[in-house]
């Protein structure tokens, strides 16, 4: 290894590879044969305690799997996963996890390579990704991380310098994942559903060792773990449904028990707002729809409350009532913070009986309309600002309604229609990373002109403020654009 690289700061933990060996397998990336960088994100290197100008100049060998960094010890994780409602036994098929890398903080982070080769998880795949798919997530994960919405983060890109076989030939690359742990809802399925009594009690101490802490002095810690993992799940899917984000794929394998966002395939944001909206190609019956995004946590929480019921404290029936209780209470702790979100969208600080319905009723009026639901929300600041319903020729008949009735509603509380605005402006994002500004970076970068992707990346560091840069990237795709669809990147 080059002197440099072991110079970048690596400081390696690796708890999880000390857990019961049927959790996880040795696994080594599969060296390629012409690794070369594409992208590093640098102020994410500096809070991981790393160098960026030696990741920038001498990482292509570790991010593409040729390196491994020292006091790192790969391995695949192994997991199971409804998928689509559907129970199977899977594993991490094409990513390995490098170790845990220990921040200036203290803080600890999974370094996972996707697309490092195969592992004894891959069932029959080639364990590789092509570079779009991995340059997808880096866009979306950044966007996300710069919305302040809990997500995995991209370390880097880098090339294979060999092609992977889809549909056709592809450019090979892969993607380096940090997260705050890479344990799943479906790791829990899997460590109940094998016969070895060691793995659910080891797992969960681990998990509460990573994320609830003070869990483990709880009267009942499992329940103490599973009651944070449904708030911390509550939260992130208020905020995905706030900023119009659909995940496109949340089988219980795609759902982390830390409450990052997780696996960006087929997901993409809304453009015209539409509850039903289905971006997935392999979502046919649109299960994963937008509007049904909260629905599916709440029955993917069933499934990690299942398998936690071994591990909770007392008799069969006080087991499950335990777990029900605390199961029963994601529908209010969702509601509550995506009204509280919903408040802040329309610029209110005070509280009314009548505010759901009003957020609500604009929700409506947007899908009567076709209104692109970004800017609709971001265009909603300048009118709190003006005090003033837009010229008739400018909205929709039934929105010029709702305005009139919501600029009413400021009018109850206190704060100029500066201040109003100024609260608005900071949770109303003007840029996010719209379909088709990733799919032209994506393009360009699959033709090796990479200048597009680091525009983008340029203007969603900070979605909540116009500026010049970032000006056409804040509209909606051009007319005549047919229905988008992602792909899984498989």
């Amino acid at each position: 290894m080059p002197e440099s690289i072991a110079a970048a700061g690596w400081r390696f933990d690796n708890s999880y590879a000390r857990l019961p060996e049927t959790l996880f397998a040795a696994s080594q990336p599969a060296p390629v044969r012409s690794p070369a960088v594409v992208v590093v994100n640098e102020p994410l290197a500096a809070e991981l305690g790393l160098d960026p100008t030696i990741l920038r100049d001498h990482g292509a060998g570790v991010f593409a799997g040729n390196e491994i960094p020292p006091g790192a010890e790969p391995i695949a994780q192994a997991y199971a996963g409804h998928q689509f409602g559907h129970f199977t036994n899977l594993g991490d098929g094409r990513a390995i996890l490098l170790g845990e890398q220990i921040g200036p903080s203290g803080r600890r982070y999974d370094i996972q390579l996707k697309g490092a080769g195969r592992t004894r998880y891959s069932r029959g795949g080639d364990g590789r990704a092509a570079i779009g798919p991995m340059l997808r997530e880096y866009i979306v994960s950044e966007g996300m991380h710069a919305l302040g919405i809990p997500t995995t983060r991209s370390l880097a890109v880098a090339t294979t310098g060999e092609l992977v076989l889809r549909n056709a030939p592809l450019a090979g690359a892969v993607l380096t994942r940090v997260a705050a742990s890479h344990i799943r809802v479906g790791t829990f399925q899997f460590a109940a559903a094998v016969e070895d009594d060691r793995l659910l009690p080891a797992l969960l101490d681990h998990a509460i060792a990573r994320h609830d802490p003070t869990a483990a002095e709880s009267a009942d810690p499992a329940v103490a773990f599973f009651a944070g993992v449904v708030e911390r799940q509550a939260a992130l899917v208020a905020r995905w449904m706030l900023v119009g984000f659909v995940h496109g794929v949340m089988n219980t394998d795609n759902m982390a028990v830390s409450g990052e966002t997780i696996d960006y395939g087929p997901c993409a944001f809304l453009d015209t707002y539409d509850p039903a909206t289905v971006f997935s190609s392999i979502d046919q019956q649109g299960r994963y729809a937008y509007a049904n995004q909260p629905g599916i946590a709440h029955w993917n929480l069933a499934r990690l409350a299942e398998s936690l019921l071994p591990v909770v404290r007392g008799g069969e029936d006080e087991s499950l009532e335990a777990v029900r209780g605390v199961l029963a209470t994601f529908p209010e702790r969702f509601d509550r913070h995506y009204l509280a979100g919903a408040r802040a969208k329309l610029g209110l600080v005070t509280e009314e009986d009548g505010d759901r319905d009003l957020f609500a009723a604009l929700l409506r009026s947007m899908h009567e309309s076709q209104a692109d639901f970004t800017a609709t929300f971001a265009g909603l600041a300048s009118m709190a600002e003006s005090h003033a319903v837009p010229a008739r020729e400018a909205t929709a008949p039934t929105l010029r309604e709702w305005q009139a009735g919501w600029l009413a509603r400021l009018e109850r509380q206190s704060g100029t229609p500066a201040q109003v605005a100024a609260r608005m402006r900071q949770v109303n994002p003007v840029v996010i990373p719209r379909n088709h500004r990733v799919e032209e970076a994506l393009s360009a970068a699959e033709s090796g002109d990479f200048g597009p992707l680091h525009q983008l990346l340029a203007a969603l560091r900070d979605p909540f403020v116009e500026t010049k840069d970032n000006e056409r990237y804040r509209g909606g795709p051009p007319a005549g654009c047919g229905a988008y669809r992602t792909f899984c990147g498989t």
